[in-house]
């Protein structure tokens, strides 16, 4: 398998993060069972200027994962039911991040956290092998076409933050027969 992104990959904006992680692996050990799946669908939260980031409201106890060092888990818990999974992104202090929204046999980000077994446990904690949960890039795969869209869910950031188009999702390659 190929190696764990480190922190220089995070280390970026979002909005490059979430558009680079499309075609990528979220990796999950759970046990001695090992579960491989091709990130599909992100979306970017580019800030504290950004109202739909959590980060608009301030830093919190909520969002202080967000203000650490890049490559860490954001996993927060909404409508008391659904663990969200994102990935911090930026240098530390700079509250960004990136919800994996969707892998490539799950979609929906509370159904993916679900299926893979991820809590508010790995809240504040870095994605790598030490820690059960990690994303890798394998540069032998042939890179997914991505369509921007903007985010789901976010109309209360207001006119111009909810239709930023933030939301990566690849789509599959339209084959044509030969006439």
């Amino acid at each position: 398998m190929a190696r764990p992104l480190g922190e220089s990959f995070f280390e970026r904006g979002a909005e490059t993060v979430a558009r680079d992680l499309i075609g990528c692996y979220l990796v999950r050990k759970r046990g001695q069972k090992l579960f491989k799946h091709r990130i599909t669908e992100t979306e970017a939260y580019t800030g504290p200027h950004d109202l739909a980031c959590h980060a608009a409201r301030g830093r919190t106890m909520r969002t202080e994962p967000m203000f650490g060092p890049a490559g860490t888990l954001y996993v927060y818990l909404v409508y008391g039911m659904h663990w969200m999974l994102n990935v911090v992104t930026e240098p530390v202090n700079y509250p960004a991040a990136v919800l994996i929204r969707s892998v490539d046999t799950i979609t929906g980000p509370g159904r993916l956290t679900k299926t893979l077994g991820i809590t508010g446990a790995l809240n504040n904690r870095a994605a790598a092998v030490r820690n059960g949960i990690w994303f890798v890039k394998d540069d032998h795969l042939d890179p997914l076409q991505v369509v921007r869209t903007k985010r789901i869910g976010v109309e209360y950031a207001g006119p111009i933050w909810s239709p930023k188009p933030y939301r990566f999702i690849s789509i599959a390659h339209r084959h044509t027969r030969p006439s």
